[in-house]
């Protein structure tokens, strides 16, 4: 334990801890995706690594994001947060427009020119993207250059109000329409956020209540066609509620209880140290996203509870990372903007493994870092690039750095040296303007004689002295 004291009390250390765990869920994400679509490539398309080479390509365009945001201040985030946020409610509302349109029309999308909406996605040419990805990290930057900003002025409930909720809640209503697992994702950054900011716990209370509200409501709307729901079918969102509160038996299992039941299975067959990596069976069209949402199921069955502790642990270490800078960094926009980054990745991670094990509803969140996805895998990694940022402008870290700066080149293609903290720059003494009026002298104690004062003259020697 010192041993590990020690280490923890490194300069750098959150910087090493924070790659480090990305870099091995990364590694073990593409690894994973790879094993869970590699037999379903082949008998579709002859190439066993299309997904694999697919997946690639988005974490070396990750990648390049993370090396992009690690370089940037705190400054430049704070001025990116409103037109990133300005373009993801746009992006939203055009999709949530193109989807109502297909579903009037009886489609499953719909197309203007290059731009094709489906469900979730946006389709620009050949470029996927999910806008609700996007949303999150806007989110995260707007939300904590507003708190930072209001400062101590948070304890009135006129200063969340304006213009924090208004657009919060614009935001839940644009992504829960068609996505009830990223909108309870957003939930929880929001909750994060507000807690690093210190407000009160009946804030709390009541935003608890409204997210209440809000999912009831949801999960009514798809009764009429909200997310993949249809107007005449069931409603598949209060179907995962009430499987996971009342499941019924495995002969009676349809869908989601199919999945779920499929996802259990995955995880006995595994055991304690699996059937071995490839050698799964649950993934051959058995188990449903066995790519994406249950991705974790496959890792279960072929890594086994070993496995699946390796990964539960990182994303500890993750959580422990993030958390540790929020409380190093002296920025309170630093401060908020890591601890709400941090309880989005390990917010949903916790909601994804949850969902597969069985601990809570299914919502169909995908698992960051590990399950199939390019847009949210690039959105994650600029987020940790972020959190990379912030760790090298901890106080002991950029007073390591300055005091043993690394190689040049080494700055110019990895990361410049961060500011040095509580550094002012000294303001150049006033000019001389003159000489000083003898009523303003100083005295010997350093206090200036009042305007107008004379000094005092003593009264010595005789009447014909003084006249001469």
């Amino acid at each position: 334990m010192a041993a590990l004291r020690g280490l923890l009390d490194r300069p750098l250390a959150s910087y090493y801890l924070l790659i480090s765990s990305a870099g091995l869920l990364l590694v073990i994400g593409l690894t994973m995706v790879f094993s869970a679509t590699s037999v379903r490539d082949f008998a579709e398309d002859g190439d066993a690594t299309a997904s694999l080479a697919k997946q690639a390509v988005f974490a070396v365009i990750g990648v390049i994001a993370f090396w992009a945001c690690q370089r940037l201040p705190a400054t430049t985030y704070r001025s990116l947060g409103r037109p990133l946020l300005l373009v993801a409610v746009g992006l939203l509302f055009v999709l949530n427009v193109l989807v109502a349109w297909a579903r009037l029309a009886g489609r499953d999308s719909a197309r203007i020119g290059p731009l094709e909406a489906n469900l979730n996605w946006l389709y620009l040419g050949g470029i996927q993207l999910q806008p609700a990805e996007l949303a999150k990290f806007a989110l995260v930057l707007w939300g904590a250059h507003v708190l930072a900003r209001k400062g101590a002025a948070l304890g009135w409930w006129r200063e969340l109000a304006t213009p924090l909720f208004p657009v919060v809640g614009l935001l839940f209503v644009l992504v829960g329409f068609n996505d009830l697992g990223t909108m309870i994702c957003l939930l929880a950054l929001l909750i994060g956020l507000l807690w690093a900011a210190g407000v009160r716990l009946r804030v709390f209370g009541v935003l608890s209540l409204a997210g209440l509200v809000g999912i009831g409501l949801l999960v009514a709307v798809a009764s009429l066609g909200a997310g993949s729901g249809d107007k005449d079918a069931e409603n598949y969102r209060l179907a995962r509620l009430t499987n996971f509160l009342n499941p019924p038996p495995p002969d009676q299992c349809g869908d989601p209880c199919w999945q779920i039941y499929q996802g259990r299975l995955a995880i006995e067959h595994g055991g304690w140290f699996g059937v071995g990596l490839g050698k799964g069976s649950l993934k051959w069209n058995w188990l449903p996203e066995a790519h994406n949402d249950f991705i974790f199921a496959i890792v279960a069955e072929e890594l086994g509870v070993v496995g699946c502790v390796v990964v539960l642990s990182l994303f500890a270490v993750l959580a422990y990372t993030g958390l540790r800078i929020a409380r190093r960094v002296d920025d309170p926009f630093r401060r908020l903007a890591a601890a709400a980054v941090t309880t989005w990745l390990v917010g949903q991670a916790v909601i994804n493994v949850g969902g597969v094990v069985g601990l809570l509803p299914l919502t169909g969140v995908p698992l960051p870092f590990i399950s199939d996805g390019g847009s949210a895998l690039v959105v994650m990694l600029a987020a940790v690039g972020m959190l990379a940022s912030f760790a090298r402008a901890e106080p002991d870290a950029a007073r390591a750095l300055h005091a043993r700066p690394p190689a040049r080149w080494v700055r110019l293609l990895w990361a410049p040296l961060p500011p040095l903290p509580g550094r002012r720059r000294t303001a150049p003494p006033p000019a001389a303007r003159g000489t000083v009026p003898r009523a303003r002298q100083r005295r010997e104690d350093d206090k200036a004689a009042p305007r107008g004062a004379r000094q005092a003259r003593a009264r010595s020697g005789t009447a014909s002295e003084r006249r001469r």
